[in-house]
């Protein structure tokens, strides 16, 4: 038996709703977003995708074309967000490659120091 469309939907909708509160700059620092984070938000795009292909054309019930407009409401709050969020995730990567260059100069510091001694 295929999964129920309503619920499929109800679920994505729910798990795109918590992944934009806790992807949220007040939220989470970039150093905390996980890898992982974004391979959910896309299996569970995928998942919706599916679902929605596979939707007869006559669709009825209001609780289904709710669900429907839910989700690309979701999208849309996702097309805003996420470039915003590759910016941040972008300064993030410069703030920890300006760190790592300052923690090897400072470990060839010491090195250089140690052969003087």
């Amino acid at each position: 038996m295929p999964p129920d469309p309503l619920a499929t939907l109800r679920q994505v909708n729910s798990d795109l709703r918590s992944a934009l509160i806790r992807l949220r700059p007040e939220q989470k620092h970039c150093s905390t977003i996980r890898p992982q984070d974004f391979s959910d938000m896309l299996g569970e795009l995928v998942r919706a995708a599916e679902c929605i292909r596979n939707l007869p054309t006559k669709r009825e019930g209001s609780e289904l074309e709710k669900e429907i407009s839910e989700y690309r409401g979701n999208l849309e709050k996702l097309k805003q967000f996420l470039p915003d969020l590759h910016g941040r995730l972008l300064v993030e990567r410069a703030r920890l490659q300006s760190m790592q260059a300052h923690v090897a100069t400072a470990a060839a510091w010491a090195r250089a120091s140690r052969k003087t001694l």
